[in-house]
């Protein structure tokens, strides 16, 4: 009896996995814009009775969906963090409710900008992010500066405002708007972005994502000892608008006169 063996050979190549990436989002809570705002202790303190504090938008809108979506696309995992106290894990949850994985609240009061970034940097350095997400700015304090401040003390590259994040790989390219134009930046991985309008769209929690957030794990972790830099002196509310005047139509010289004499605009 003849028998044929035949052997077959296949030459495997290895699957190329989809890079995953490692990112940190940092929130922070800001009064809804409907709340009534007054200050105590002769102006030097925010009043926060009757407050409702939200998610700052710009952290939610922009930094947090951007990871999600890079996240949906390539793979990985979504942290948010935040420095604040027991009362700030209702919108922590809400974070959650997006889409976040994972929630981290550093234990302390976010006294200024280099406290409160200085906390998320010691965080971060050890966990071993590729990506690090904020907001462009808080919407009471317009400051502009937790972002670059966490930067500087990672030593990692820092793009400040980009209004749109692409990654491959290692290498993420960015979009900044920029006097008569738009400017297109490239850096490496790990990297600290400040996100602008533009860089995604507000997504709303469905009841899916609410209710899994209530499970969803949140580390409470303790400061570190850093000192403060900033103190408040004094708040003072903007000047009250002044009544609206109206002039009739037929009344050309009297616009003018006002338009130049009180309004001071022509």
């Amino acid at each position: 009896m003849n028998i044929l063996v035949g052997i077959f050979v296949l030459n495997l190549q290895p699957i190329e996995k989809k890079s995953k990436m490692k990112i940190l989002v940092c929130i922070s809570k800001s009064p809804d814009t409907t709340s009534k705002i007054a200050f105590t202790d002769n102006n030097t303190k925010f009043d926060e009775n009757g407050v409702q504090y939200i998610v700052n938008p710009y952290d939610e809108w922009y930094a947090l969906v951007r990871a999600l979506e890079l996240k949906e696309t390539i793979g990985g995992n979504v942290t948010i963090v935040t420095v604040g106290n027991a009362a700030d894990e209702a919108i922590i949850r809400k974070a959650l409710a997006i889409g976040a994985d994972e929630a981290v609240r550093i234990d302390a009061d976010p006294t200024d900008a280099y406290y409160t970034a200085m906390q998320i940097a010691d965080y971060a350095k050890s966990n071993g992010f590729d990506l690090v997400l904020t907001g462009k700015e808080t919407i009471n304090y317009n400051g502009s500066q937790v972002g670059g401040m966490i930067a500087e003390a990672m030593d990692l590259p820092f793009v400040s405002l980009a209004t749109k994040l692409d990654a491959a790989g290692t290498t993420l390219t960015l979009e900044r708007e920029i006097v008569g134009g738009v400017q297109v930046v490239e850096v490496q991985t790990p990297a600290v972005i400040s996100c602008a309008k533009g860089m995604a769209e507000q997504r709303i929690p469905n009841m899916r994502g609410i209710m899994a957030a209530r499970t969803k794990p949140l580390q409470v972790i303790a400061p570190v000892a850093v000192e403060t830099l900033t103190t408040y002196t004094t708040y003072t509310m903007p000047n009250a608008k002044s009544a609206c005047k109206l002039i009739d139509p037929s009344n050309m010289d009297e616009l003018v006169e006002l338009l130049h004499n009180e309004a001071k605009v022509i």
